[in-house]
């Protein structure tokens, strides 16, 4: 299973035009992230709403051509947008990383015994 352990690179924008929405600031933030779609969303989403200091997070997904998702993160004021995406990614990763050892383990068991 090689390249399994490459990291990917995610592309970020932080959505900084009002558009008369002045709701985003460094506890309300709206991210814009590319080339990606429910698949990382939707974990994400999860991850994210575990941590005690989300009050909400969503994400869109402009149009079904688009390649792209619209995320949404509002905090308690205790931790900035950015910094519970970052801890969310983080721990994400984390997850899969558990989730393909386990996994890889099992199969080598498997065809070890």
């Amino acid at each position: 299973m090689e390249g399994l352990n490459t990291a990917n690179k995610i592309e970020i924008f932080v959505n900084t035009s009002k558009n008369g929405d002045d709701t985003d600031n460094e506890h309300s933030r709206t991210f814009c992230i590319n080339f990606e779609d429910h698949t990382l969303a939707n974990s994400l989403r999860y991850m994210i709403m575990k941590n005690p200091n989300v009050i909400f997070c969503g994400y869109t997904q402009p149009h079904p051509s688009e390649f792209k998702i619209n995320f949404k993160i509002q905090t308690n004021r205790k931790q900035t947008a950015l910094e519970v995406l970052e801890k969310g990614l983080v721990d994400l990763n984390q997850t899969c990383a558990h989730v393909l050892d386990v996994f890889e383990n099992s199969v080598n068991a498997y065809y070890n015994n």
